[in-house]
């Protein structure tokens, strides 16, 4: 458990498209020739800075007098990341950075890190790193300069912040359609709802919990499946799917609360893709084993495979006898169960679309949700589809989509509910959420959480867990998100009552003035069925993220500008890459919390 610790956060600063590698990589070999200059190169202009300087800036916030020129650039964001310390374990990491640098991905990322800088070569930054890895196990940017094998590093500034401005360019390019979005989905109405009931509070119906493993014999697997389910049921079966390196456990909340109605839920865990299976995998950590290929075909299998027995033990004399409608099911998915849900619906997976994104965008440029589907295209298939009929709605929060589906969502014909998180780092909000919305042809709800991330709406109880502190991207969980929570409980319940005969007693908690009414100052809440036509330029304009990221830097003449003037080149890129409480740093050490977070000890079937 210990060097799982220590292994997950490399892994996933990797995953993310990671700025803490780029930092790594220039800095290493042995300390008879550390750096102690770095020299800043920008066109003809160079300008040397102490080491020194920079690591007593990073101690004390103190600015030596070459480094206040710079005083615009060392932002108390840039200091944090000079201050922090990442432990790995170096035997690990090496063999997961190895099998990288195997890879087509990993060869571009290393042609993109050396443009940055002009005195290295991609043969020497990977010996370089390896010589860094057998070092040290602790990482920061000071003590990694710290080890470089030149007396002075030079930096080529305009490259850098050109690469710097695409690090998970979807992610920035969501942030700036946020305050779009909250506009124009606002809605009209001023006349106050006033509902006859609460559909978040509990509901009369003391809930029950068991716990089952099923077994698919064909494919060799078990799926462990928790059953949340009163003794009066009614309305459709519920079935849940969790996301990448998560669990079965992780909608608890909403399992229950839609229990109490009556509801029956079955969370159903993917073992090839659960918390479990990430913790098996970094044992033996391989770049290309984060996420096997297979579990894109293995989800809906699983799901359509579940339903299946519990059509079995429903007909079945004993406790579960009639409590499971697998006939009318309503599936919800987070994340990578977005995807499996999305699937099930009746979505194509098109394999050939995906390919060429990820053939076309460079690494350093890719959200963690890109480089997750991005696995898929190891496939051997054109293109896949796992519809299952008995599926009549979906709902999805957060979900990886991207190119998953290429042109396909439109596919499905059954009602669909889609969350959006506007400050979601993990899968932006444009090309994961907005735009696949459009392509939905059939009954469509968008729901827009304009301040919420990518863990709000899942069952962490507190932001003081590790899940919440050991994170680069700004994570909003616990007692902060709660408002979503409720959102969440009240609108699913509202959502899936619409194939009940009770469905227009609760169609008034579809609307946006219902919704909205949940907002606070931090957290607000918009509602639709459809995108206004008013974001169709800015959604037509924020296509970075699906371009190759180019290194060609603005050449401007210097010759005769003084060293003060220097600022204005990187005025944007610091408004893009500092913004206070929402800056776009690399996924770190986001699943490594719920070790300390689970419920208990990992049962058994794990």
């Amino acid at each position: 458990m210990k060097s799982l610790r220590k292994s997950l956060p490399l892994m996933f600063k990797l995953l993310g498209g990671v700025s803490t590698l780029l930092l790594s990589l220039g800095s290493w070999m042995t300390p008879a020739s550390a750096a102690e200059q770095l020299m800043l190169q920008i066109g003809p202009l160079r300008h040397k800075i102490r080491v020194e300087d920079l690591e007593k800036f990073a101690d004390k916030g103190e600015l030596s007098a070459e480094l206040k020129p710079y005083s615009f650039l060392l932002t108390p964001q840039v200091k944090d990341i000079l201050q922090r310390k990442f432990t790995i374990d170096p035997l690990i990491a090496e063999q997961f950075l190895n099998d990288l640098f195997k890879s087509d991905d990993g060869e571009r990322l290393l042609n993109q890190i050396t443009a940055v800088l002009p005195n290295s070569n991609p043969a020497e930054l990977k010996g370089a790193l390896k010589l860094l890895l057998r070092q040290t196990s602790q990482l920061s940017v000071v003590n990694l300069l710290r080890v470089y094998p030149q007396e002075t590093v030079t930096i080529d500034l305009s490259k850098a912040a050109s690469l710097g401005i695409q690090l998970n360019a979807s992610f920035l390019q969501s942030q700036l359609i946020a305050p779009q979005l909250e506009k124009a989905l606002k809605t009209t109405n001023l006349n106050p709802i006033v509902p006859r009931f609460d559909p978040t509070a509990p509901g009369q119906q003391m809930v029950l919990t068991e716990t089952l493993v099923l077994n698919d014999r064909s494919r060799d697997r078990p799926i462990p499946i928790d059953i949340y389910y009163a003794k009066q049921t009614q309305g459709p079966l519920v079935v849940m799917s969790h996301g990448f390196a998560a669990d079965r456990r992780f909608l608890r909340y909403l399992a229950r609360h839609l229990a109490s109605y009556g509801i029956t839920v079955v969370s159903v865990e993917h073992p090839g893709s659960d918390i479990n299976a990430l913790i098996k995998t970094a044992t033996g950590l391989k770049f290309s084993q984060i996420l096997p290929p297979a579990e894109f075909v293995d989800r809906p299998q699983d799901i359509s495979f579940v339903l299946t027995q519990l059509t079995t033990l429903t007909q079945q004399k004993g406790q579960f006898q009639g409590k499971f409608n697998t006939e009318q099911v309503s599936m919800i998915g987070h994340s990578f169960g977005g995807y499996t849900a999305l699937a099930l619906g009746g979505a194509t997976l098109d394999l050939k679309a995906l390919r060429r994104f990820c053939q076309e965008n460079e690494p350093l440029g890719r959200s963690p949700a890109d480089w997750l589907q991005c696995a898929a295209g190891e496939l051997p298939y054109s293109e896949r589809k796992f519809k299952d009929h008995r599926i009549k709605q979906i709902i999805v929060f957060n979900p990886i989509i991207g190119e998953l589906f290429g042109n396909h969502l439109s596919e499905i014909n059954i009602p669909t509910l889609v969350l959006s998180s506007s400050e979601d780092g993990i899968t932006p909000t444009i090309p994961h959420q907005l735009k696949p919305f459009q392509q939905l042809s059939g009954e469509k709800y968008l729901m827009v959480a304009v301040g919420a991330t990518h863990m709000s709406v899942t069952d962490i109880s507190s932001a003081g867990s590790a899940m919440g502190q050991n994170t680069l991207v700004r994570e909003v969980m616990g007692i902060k998100a709660e408002p979503l929570r409720q959102v969440v409980r009240g609108v699913s319940l509202a959502f899936i009552q619409q194939l009940t005969p009770q469905g227009a007693d609760y169609q008034g908690f579809l609307t946006g003035t219902y919704i909205e009414s949940w907002s606070e100052k931090n957290l607000k809440f918009r509602f639709g069925t459809q995108l206004p036509s008013s974001l169709d330029t800015w959604l037509n304009v924020l296509t970075l993220g699906h371009q190759k990221v180019s290194l060609t830097p603005f050449k401007p003449d210097f010759s005769s500008l003084p060293m003060g003037n220097f600022q204005h080149y990187f005025v944007d890129a610091r408004q893009q890459l500092m913004k206070p409480e929402s800056s776009t740093e690399k996924l770190n050490e986001l699943f490594t919390g719920l070790l300390h977070t689970h419920t208990g000890q990992f049962d058994r079937w794990g």
